[in-house]
């Protein structure tokens, strides 16, 4: 799930997803007065409604509103069997530890993994 066109023709650039993609048309933003109904929650809990979709990928901005939504959309589909999952936050390939952000440094340890 991405927010805009522009954001899966980033994902697709990679070449690794061979899935379907559902654009939601924006975020959930209470400033921006963007509400469940203005964005396309409808037809995803339609398409997740056969058994052919077991797992939802959140491709979301990690700002405030990309956070939100995402919680939304975990509580929208908590019964529906389908896992819904995150792209992984923190450290950039190439980047370097002493450009980063507090944040961006603090998901990166918490989202650590073996080797």
């Amino acid at each position: 799930m991405v927010k805009e066109v522009g954001d899966l023709w980033a994902l697709e650039r990679s070449g690794v997803f061979k899935g379907c993609y559902h654009v939601m048309g924006g975020l959930l933003s209470a400033l921006d007065g963007i509400g469940p109904d203005e964005l396309r929650f409808r037809e995803l809990i339609k398409r997740t409604s056969t058994n052919a979709i077991k797992e939802v990928i959140l491709a979301m901005d990690a700002t405030v509103d990309g956070q939100t939504t995402a919680h939304y959309l975990v509580e929208l589909l908590s019964d529906s069997g389908v896992a819904v999952t995150w792209l992984a936050r923190g450290v950039p390939v190439g980047g370097e530890l002493g450009y980063l952000d507090d944040g961006t440094i603090a998901q990166a340890l918490n989202a650590r993994r073996a080797l």
